[in-house]
């Protein structure tokens, strides 16, 4: 179980590790080669330490699954995902331009190129949309400007949700997954099957590079500080920005309106209204004043009454959950004997629910006194080693994907 060692010169499933060219809190990225592929590949890997939080391994998890599905010119091609038997990793074609990054850190922009980014982000969300997925993380160091083309691509998917996949992530924590200046408001609430939160996300971006501010400021990722953005309104862009239009003002706010309903329907018709500001049909929101202080307050003390601006979100909901039989799966010696006979019921009740899903569990024992460590002798990580047991154990009932 003991993971290789990634470093350069070694070789990897084929493919042959270069020199390392960044490295995160979450994860590295190597240039890496392979006979037969003649184009700039990367591979991404996991940092799996003693006392990381297992978000970080359940979220590699989430974009090993979604990422090879994906296609078309606004995702990176997949050319390859590792097991966590041996080394996580997925390997994808390095992107040929600059980060989006790079522009927000010179905003405000000029505003035909405000625009003209926003109409590229839009287009780029109606293909991922389109596949069934919901980005959920979209900031500027997750967008890259392909060269010569120009396109938007939505790189890292560990917080993404596909629609018609098991979402990892929502099943096994209870915290607001994204970013938190662009985190939208229903995914403080934990909902995670919205397009809309992504229009939600694109709107902040149009803000940000359009006035050289974010609507929400930078909060700290605590559900107390991202609830005020279920009732504070932020500035209008254009008290920030005069020269900034009216349609530009009523495009931005309503992507960032609190209530999904209330933003674009879909990408399409945001991209749509971007590259046709004759067509945008103004409301108040073009001309729109700063919220005062009263109303706010008033409306902060709405919703520490309990009511919640955006009520019954199951309303929202794109894609049904399947039920789940869960099995607690004892990996000790001592349960050697119950191993069959469990896998055998367990086989029988999923016969007789065909659209269920499995999942295994399986305790962690923690210290009464001491310190809790994470990692077995030889470095490898507990969490992972049990994720792989578990993986091999419901593997023996030869089940369909």
């Amino acid at each position: 179980m003991a993971r290789m060692r990634v470093q350069t010169g070694a070789s990897l499933d084929g493919f042959v590790i270069g020199e390392k060219l960044h490295q995160g809190g979450m994860a590295e990225i190597w240039d890496v080669t392979k006979a037969g592929i003649d184009v700039p590949l990367v591979m991404k890997v996991p940092l799996i330490l003693d006392g990381d939080d297992p978000t970080m391994i359940v979220s590699f998890e989430q974009e090993m699954m979604i990422l090879p599905r994906l296609s078309g010119p606004h995702v990176p091609r997949c050319f390859g995902v590792g097991d966590f038997a041996s080394q996580p990793y997925v390997v994808m074609e390095r992107i040929a331009g600059e980060s989006l990054l790079s522009r927000f850190k010179a905003a405000p922009l000029p505003l035909d190129e405000v625009v003209d980014l926003g109409a590229r982000m839009a287009t780029a969300l109606v293909s991922l949309h389109g596949q069934d997925v919901v980005h959920l993380d979209l900031k500027p160091s997750n967008i890259m400007l392909r060269a010569p083309g120009g396109e938007a691509v939505f790189i890292d998917f560990g917080l993404s949700r596909h629609l018609r996949l098991p979402d990892l992530l929502a099943e096994e924590f209870r915290i607001p997954m994204g970013t938190a200046p662009y985190i939208a408001p229903e995914q403080v609430l934990k909902l995670r099957e919205e397009p809309r939160s992504d229009i939600f996300a694109l709107g902040v971006l149009l803000y940000a590079l359009a006035t050289g501010k974010r609507p929400f400021g930078n909060p700290k990722h605590t559900t107390k500080a991202l609830i005020r953005r279920l009732y504070e309104k932020p500035t209008p862009p254009r008290l920030l920005r005069k020269e900034i239009p009216g349609y530009l003002q009523e495009i931005i706010l309503r992507c960032i309106e609190v209530k999904p309903e209330q933003r674009y329907p879909t990408a399409r018709q945001l991209a749509f209204d971007l590259r046709h500001p004759e067509h945008v049909t103004l409301t108040e929101r073009a001309t729109r004043k700063p919220a005062g202080r009263l109303t706010n307050f008033l409306a902060g003390r709405f919703w520490n009454a309990g009511s919640a601006p955006i009520a019954g979100t199951d309303s929202y909901r794109h894609a049904s959950t399947a039920p789940i039989i869960m099995v607690a799966v004892d990996l000790s010696s001592e349960g050697t004997a119950l191993m069959e006979p469990i896998q055998s019921l367990t086989a029988t009740l999923l016969e007789s629910r065909p659209l269920a899903r499995l999942a295994c569990v399986n305790v962690l024992k923690t210290a009464r006194i001491g310190l809790d460590t994470l990692t077995e002798a030889d470095g490898s990580s507990i969490h992972v080693k049990r994720l792989v047991e578990l993986k091999n154990w419901a593997a023996g009932m030869r089940l369909p994907p």
